[in-house]
């Protein structure tokens, strides 16, 4: 199984897609630009999605559905929203043979047609907050598409939440922030760096939008996800006002909020090897695979003994897996169970039946451990739980190694400068994608004026976009903005991104 992954150091990208297709994650669709997303795929997209959803409901939303079809005009009434989606969307005209007296947008995210509800459901000040949350799919017509990460149609779940003022809007956005950030490290195992996005990058139609970024192992940023605070924008586009407790009236003050299955792929990509997939033990489908090593003249000896290790894990409330399956040998199985990322795989042979042990082999580190069979429980808890940290705790160390401050344009050149492009580029189903020989940069950390004329600059020339402003970096700005020069205001996280 192992020669069927590309190594990282030879080409990246192709790595990234020979996991997502051995592993069996997802495969390619018949529409271009879509894809399948398999069994072992859609596993990890439905532990993240249920633990997501528990937290957002331990804070106060509630789950609805909206339709996935959208009147144009809805679009049209919030011009900077239209606008930034106007590329990427796909319209129905036609439907049951007929043309439609108006065009249908493919939901490519859902503020339109939510607001416009909103303004049957917001009267008084009594109706709010509406605190809703929904799990759709949307369509977004990408040029260039990779699985999970980049897809014409793709899984996710996006907040829309309507208040009574500002300050309850601004503190909502902030909120959901703080729920990602919290999820995605102490489940995903991802490290982020949480903060505002520049102008220049924020969500269509809002009025600040702030993000997690998580950094890759070839030193690219992926933002993890985002929230927005959209002041009035949505609702003063569809005339949703209520009556004050003054009496008056007012436009509602809104926010939304999303992640999307493109976390499975920053799963992947930050914690996996050439062996294959790596994962978290929260998100594996099976925290542990029983392989039996045996041959015809011990094995109902060996199997009825791993029969019942797999009973003790499993009345420890373990997720196991029994492979005792007698058509591969041990050491494919050994490989590909590698390959799906399992966390633990306990081998069982007939010494160990004689013996009473049992081998644990840890995934990622490859560590063995020999066990007395009666201590394997606690022993798989206490290896699940390290794993957990220390998967953290070695992307964070990643991270921190290859962010770099820089004063200066000079200095932003030279740590984006020493990347060689291998000469070699696939085109695999529409998905482009060059491997590198030796991936440069990472994160810059340096201060910025706000401008927009020299962070477009920058874009232009090095592909370097600035992925935040972190929150906990802006209490001391004083000094040049390292792009051009001028009195800077803010602390910024430059990268090169997905």
């Amino acid at each position: 199984m192992a020669e069927k992954i590309t190594p990282r150091s030879v080409d990246y990208s192709q790595w990234y897609i020979d996991i997502v297709l051995n592993a069996k994650l997802a495969d390619y669709s018949p529409v271009k630009g879509c894809m399948v997303i398999r069994p072992r795929g859609y596993a990890i997209w439905e532990r993240l999605r249920d633990e997501l959803d528990r937290r957002f409901k331990e804070t106060g939303h509630q789950n609805a559905y909206f339709p996935m079809f959208i009147p144009m005009s809805f679009l049209k009434k919030e011009a900077e929203h239209i606008e930034g989606f106007s590329p990427e969307l796909a319209v129905v005209t036609h439907a049951g043979g007929e043309e439609l007296e108006e065009p249908l947008v493919v939901r490519p995210t859902s503020e339109t047609i939510i607001w416009s509800k909103y303004r049957d459901w917001i009267q008084s000040w009594r109706d709010l907050p509406l605190l809703y949350n929904q799990w759709a799919n949307v369509v977004r017509w990408e040029k260039r598409t990779r699985l999970f990460l980049r897809t014409t149609e793709f899984l996710w779940q996006e907040g829309h939440t309507a208040h009574e003022t500002k300050e309850q809007a601004v503190q909502e956005t902030e909120t959901m922030l703080e729920v990602y950030r919290a999820f995605a490290e102490e489940y995903l195992c991802l490290p982020v760096i949480a903060g505002r996005k520049s102008e220049a990058e924020k969500f269509a139609g809002a009025v600040a939008t702030y993000s997690i970024e998580a950094m890759m192992q070839d030193k690219k940023a992926l933002q993890a996800g985002t929230s927005h605070f959209l002041g009035q924008n949505f609702a003063k586009a569809f005339d949703v006002q209520f009556q004050t407790r003054e009496g008056g009236l007012d436009h509602v003050w809104a926010t939304s909020w999303g992640v999307s299955t493109r976390l499975v792929g920053a799963i992947i990509m930050t914690h996996s090897d050439d062996k294959g997939l790596v994962l978290p033990p929260s998100l594996a489908q099976e925290e542990i695979v029983v392989v039996p090593i045996f041959k015809s003249d011990n094995k109902a000896t060996v199997l009825e003994y791993a029969g019942k290790v797999v009973a003790a894990l499993k009345a420890d409330g373990r997720r196991v897996a029994f492979d005792d399956d007698d058509s591969s040998s041990p050491g494919w199985k050994f490989a590909e169970w590698e390959m799906r990322g399992v966390p633990i795989r306990v081998e069982a042979g007939p010494k160990d039946a004689a013996s009473g042990n049992v081998v644990m082999v840890r995934r990622d580190t490859g560590e063995k451990t020999f066990v007395k069979v009666e201590e394997a429980a606690a022993k798989a808890r206490e290896i699940l739980a390290a794993m957990q940290k220390d998967l953290l705790e070695k992307a964070r160390a990643f991270r921190d190694a290859n962010t770099r401050d820089v004063a200066s344009l000079d200095d932003i050149r030279a740590f984006y400068g020493k990347e060689k492009k291998a000469k070699k580029q696939s085109e695999v189903d529409g998905e482009s994608h060059e491997g590198t020989a030796e991936a440069a940069g990472g994160y810059a950390r340096g201060l910025w004026c706000g401008g927009r004329e020299c962070e477009a600059a920058l874009k232009a020339e090095l592909k370097v976009t600035i992925r935040n402003m972190p929150f906990d970096q802006q209490a001391d700005c004083e000094g040049s903005c390292c792009l051009c020069g001028a009195p800077a205001k803010h602390r910024a996280i430059f990268a090169k991104s997905y």
